[in-house]
């Protein structure tokens, strides 16, 4: 008797080949570049655009306090002296401090250049160690000196040995703010400054402006009529 024949199996399917490597980086890249692009389109559909301009963003923040630490009054010497309010810088500002300055009530000339001179001297002076604590400093040049006023001049003027437009613009607004203030000197917000000789005399007033952008003193004064 013939045995029967045993059927062959069917040969196993060859296994897929591997896709190519680089098919699949792209793959796996694709969401990528894919936000970066999304990220673009949201940007320009708010209405940002690239710029190859500078933007100015202002001044960076001020690390200083512009404070005096501890008790800012001085203790003046009972009857010689008395408080007095002057601008040191700080902060790219004029900021007023106080200092103890010789007494006088200001009712003669001699009075009133005496406290002129006096108030110069403390700008001059540098900052006490609470003062540059602080961030305070001055511009205020050594050498500079302040006179009576000419014949004809105003009697409430003061004569500078240098043009005041000639001075640093902080140190021509120190000394504008720190006068002004002086009911012996001033009083009334503004003083009256002319430079040595025949200068011209302008009145220049100590506004918030100024003491906010000292930078602008030199432009601020207004010829006497």
């Amino acid at each position: 008797m013939i045995p029967a024949a045993t059927p062959t199996p069917a040969p196993a399917p060859a296994p897929a080949p591997a896709p190519a490597a680089g098919p699949r980086r792209l793959r796996r890249g694709l969401p990528a570049a894919a936000l970066a692009a999304l990220a673009l389109a949201g940007g320009a559909g708010c209405g940002i655009r690239g710029t190859s301009v500078p933007v100015d963003a202002g001044p960076a923040p001020s690390r200083v306090s512009c404070q005096v630490s501890g008790d800012p009054t001085p203790v003046p010497d009972s009857g010689k002296e008395a408080p007095a309010d002057v601008y040191l810088v700080c902060s790219a500002q004029i900021m007023r401090v106080q200092r103890a300055v010789r007494y006088t009530d200001g009712r003669t000339d001699e009075d009133r250049l005496r406290r002129a001179r006096d108030l110069l001297a403390e700008l001059q002076t540098p900052p006490s160690r609470a003062e540059d604590e602080g961030g305070f400093s001055s511009e205020v040049p050594d050498g500079l000196e302040v006179a009576a006023p000419r014949e004809g001049d105003p009697g409430n003027a003061l004569r500078l040995s240098r043009i005041p437009e000639e001075l640093p613009a902080y140190a021509l607004a120190q000394l504008v703010c720190t006068f002004a203030g002086s009911a012996a000197v001033a009083g009334d917000e503004s003083v009256v400054l002319g430079g040595p000789d025949g200068d011209p005399l302008k009145r220049y007033p100590c506004t918030e402006e100024l003491r906010a952008r000292p930078e602008a003193a030199q432009t601020t004064g207004v010829p006497l009529d």
